[in-house]
């Protein structure tokens, strides 16, 4: 299918290089934005063009980004996403400590990433327009399954994305926007609930059941508290 979504999965080399605060934002904006000049990407980014010049070079020569030819651009250079996506697994550098170890560092930048387009989402809510008020969800199960068939759950629902997002593409309507879709499928320790409370869990956690506003604020109105956090 044309409109198939194209997958790196990152060697060793590839994943050092993007593991790089600018580096990884850079490659984000174009598989979002689209094609975009170094000059275009800095302002956007809040950076300057030399050091954005120099992070593109360093993408491009790890095949993660390539130069577009553009008629009539003179001395611009347009620069474009090789892939849509991207995909590693800690094993894939079980002899390569560096490479483990930017794979780390990209697993937290999603976290993180998540985190904050969550809060955004989150206090952006009232000033939505009525359609998109109630798009966004945040959801969570709790599965009893083996690593077979966790893989297999996932796989499924990955096509079933690129599924939807091949659709989307091939048939654009008035009103569409970016809508950053996070899926996770995550082990719980089998000692969880026993392991000792986080100092950020102290914190958190009242000292009495007397309900304080902010629970109030964080539950949806009329709905049921929220779900066991995985």
């Amino acid at each position: 299918m044309a409109d198939e979504l194209s997958q790196v999965h990152l060697t060793g080399r590839q994943i050092r290089v993007l593991a790089h605060p600018l580096r990884v934002r850079l490659l984000g904006r174009l598989r979002g934005e689209g094609p975009a000049t170094a000059t275009g990407l800095a302002g956007v980014l809040g950076t300057n063009t030399g050091a954005t010049s120099y992070h593109l070079r360093q993408l491009a020569e790890a095949g993660l980004v390539v130069e577009e030819e553009r008629s009539g651009a003179g001395r611009q250079r347009w620069w474009r996403a090789a892939h849509d996506m991207s995909s590693w697994r800690r094993s894939y550098y079980l002899d390569d400590p560096d490479a483990t170890a930017a794979a780390e560092w990209l697993e937290a930048f999603q976290v993180n990433r998540f985190v904050e387009l969550a809060e955004q989402w989150r206090r952006g809510l009232p000033d939505e327009p009525a359609e998109w008020r109630d798009t966004g969800e945040l959801s969570d199960y709790l599965l009893h399954m083996d690593p077979d068939q966790v893989r297999a759950l996932m796989g499924d629902i990955e096509q079933l994305v690129e599924t939807h997002v091949a659709a989307a593409k091939a048939a654009p309507r008035p009103g569409a926007r970016h809508v950053a879709l996070y899926l996770a499928a995550l082990p719980k320790h089998p000692d969880d609930a026993h392991l000792p409370p986080r100092p950020q869990d102290d914190a958190m956690r009242p000292d009495d059941d007397v309900p304080r506003p902010e629970d109030d604020a964080a539950r949806p109105e009329g709905g049921p508290a929220p779900a066991e956090e995985d």
